[in-house]
């Protein structure tokens, strides 16, 4: 029997089978390698989980294409049918209750439905909008977090906390890591408070060089979230680092950091407990912060579309300098920024959109050392045009005009990367305190270094393309001039022969095309006065081709560098590295 012959539901039936099966598979890929982070972390395999982290990243789209290939080819001349496409999405919502990742299952179904249909907007029809669960369809197997209930000492609670993970044999000293958490937590009880318990989540959180133990510390009056920071050297591992407050925790999984790998066979859940700890995140910068991208890329939709809803909320131009490459816009409500490529840079930008398309994704592999902002990039997004600012409308449609477009009432966005909203750090300079600016620039600072270490260059150093977070913590978002470390050419000037030379116009020696002099860094950080002078006081190094060649070589040799996602005053072995 040909598509043309079968019946609706026979087709809808075969096509849903075929998705599910492969999101079947997907999910076993990603869950294969996400289960390597604990032997990679007992190994000291570093180089490995760099490897593996790029591997996950690199399971889902062509699993999706290939999959919308094969759907297409069962439906035949009926594969853009959207009668056939709801059959096949109600047929899949029943394969979807069956699982503990229901939500995840549901996400993809939509990947293969827009690889079919390029739809501008979203049809509820053929698209899981909204999931079709407003609670979990399943019973969970199992709780996601641990209870240990005080008895004793709490340096001996700890100890059980600790012994918790299989790989306990390898601590150096878990009766020290112990008495040393429990120091820390006591100092941050009021008088009078006292421990009761700690819940702390069944699955640990593993990052680059570094395992989390995440949960809650229980008291008579309240709970303080709690991060325990473990590190492994030759010696063994070790609690590298006690986080206790929200903001700590914020950072930890923050939107500027690659994602965690952790085992979570119902993510609901998990989720959802982390939440409790960090409740200003949403639940989309959670689902990505622990690789399920794709679905937190549906979350921030379903998250935008309720803010529209339920505000008279219209976007507007974000404080700051405008972009030369990309219009920005944004939501004052809403914390995000919509960013999109223009038609046409200025001629002091030499590169084309395709490459700048080609920055976005090179964020999206590498490392971001949580310096790097993430970015979501969606297709044909539809928004009502008296959502937009008259001004910041008639600007895009003149600059952007490749991309928006009017349709009806509506505006078409082809492409729009998504990032969260900081504040630009030009901006905040002048904003706050001279103790915060002094704070930011030395940050500032040590952005440019944590991108150095992990292979990047951000290129363009002005501070009005670094931003700050709610948490004053500097990172990246302007990626036009972003480069990989390795294709720069770090030099110092060579001395002028003569007066004459050296006040030319023109160098005096020859340049090549990836030639860096980091001597004339000061003279375009855009820093002045005092804020010069304490940034060159804590980065002197940073105007010198030495320190950068030798960040090169070390990177080169296949060094996995000691990046630290909390401030050092957290840590309880400052000799131990992490990252």
């Amino acid at each position: 029997m040909t598509a043309g012959q079968a019946s609706d539901s026979r087709l809808a039936s075969l096509g849903a089978r075929a998705i599910a099966d492969a999101y079947r598979d997907l999910r076993k890929r990603f869950d294969g390698i996400t289960s390597r982070a604990q032997t990679r972390f007992e190994l000291l395999d570093w180089q490995g989980v760099a490897e593996d982290a790029l591997e996950r990243l690199h399971v889902y789209s062509p699993t999706a294409r290939q999959t919308a290939a094969e759907v297409e080819k069962i439906l035949g001349n009926r594969s853009a049918d959207k009668r056939v496409w709801a059959s096949m999405k109600a047929a899949y919502s029943g394969f979807a209750m069956e699982r503990q990742d229901f939500e995840l299952a549901e996400t993809f179904f939509n990947s293969i439905t827009r690889r079919v249909f390029a739809t501008v907007g979203v049809d509820p029809e053929i698209e899981f909008v909204e999931t079709d669960f407003r609670t979990p369809p399943t019973e969970s197997l199992r709780d996601v977090s641990n209870v240990y209930r005080k008895t004793d000492s709490l340096a001996d609670l700890l100890e059980k906390v600790l012994s918790a993970p299989s790989f306990t044999e390898l601590f150096d000293d878990p009766g020290f890591d112990a008495v040393s958490v429990a120091d820390r937590i006591e100092s941050e009880l009021d008088e009078g408070e006292e421990v009761s318990s700690i819940e702390v989540a069944d699955s640990v959180f593993y990052r680059s060089k570094g395992a989390y133990l995440v949960g809650r510390v229980l008291t008579n009056r309240r709970f303080l979230p709690m991060a325990l920071s473990l590190a492994h050297d030759p010696d063994g591992i070790a609690v590298d680092a006690v986080l206790l407050t929200e903001n700590d925790l914020s950072i930890l999984f923050s939107f500027a950091h690659s994602y965690f790998h952790v085992e979570a066979e119902r993510p609901y859940d998990l989720i959802r407990f982390v939440n409790e700890m960090v409740p200003r995140k949403r639940a989309s910068e959670l689902y990505i912060s622990i690789g399920h991208a794709r679905h937190g890329k549906t979350e921030l939709f379903r998250e935008l579309r309720a803010h529209l809803e339920e505000s008279d909320d219209i976007f507007v131009e974000p404080p700051g300098k405008p972009g030369l490459v990309m219009s920005v816009f944004t939501l004052p409500g809403f914390e995000m920024v919509f960013k999109v490529i223009k038609d046409r840079f200025p001629p002091q930008k030499t590169m084309t959109p395709s490459q700048v398309m080609e920055k976005y994704r090179l964020v999206f592999h590498h490392d971001r050392a949580g310096r790097l902002v993430d970015s979501q990039s969606y297709e044909h997004l539809e928004v009502k045009a008296d959502r937009f600012d008259p001004a910041l409308l008639d600007s895009l449609l003149r600059e952007c005009s490749r991309t928006v477009k009017p349709v009806g009432d509506y505006i078409d966005i082809a492409l729009a990367y998504v990032q969260r909203r900081v504040i630009p750090l030009d901006v905040y300079l002048r904003e706050v305190t001279t103790e915060r600016a002094q704070q930011a620039v030395v940050e500032y600072g040590d952005a440019i270094k944590d991108l150095a270490v992990t292979g990047i260059f951000a290129g363009d150093l002005l501070i009005k393309n670094f931003g700050v977070t709610r948490n004053d913590r500097v990172v990246f978002y302007d990626y036009d001039e972003l480069t990989e470390i390795v294709n720069c050419h770090f030099r110092e000037i060579p001395e002028s022969p003569s007066i004459e030379d050296a006040m030319a116009e023109t160098p005096w020696f020859p340049l090549g095309p990836d030639d860096v002099f980091p001597a004339e860094f000061a003279s375009f950080l855009g820093l002045g006065g005092e804020l010069r002078d304490v940034f060159v006081g804590a980065h002197a190094d940073l105007f010198e081709a030495s320190w950068w060649n030798e960040t090169q070589r070390r990177f080169l040799s296949g060094e996995i560098a000691s990046v630290y996602p909390y401030r050092q005053d957290l840590r309880l072995r400052p000799h131990t590295p992490i990252s």
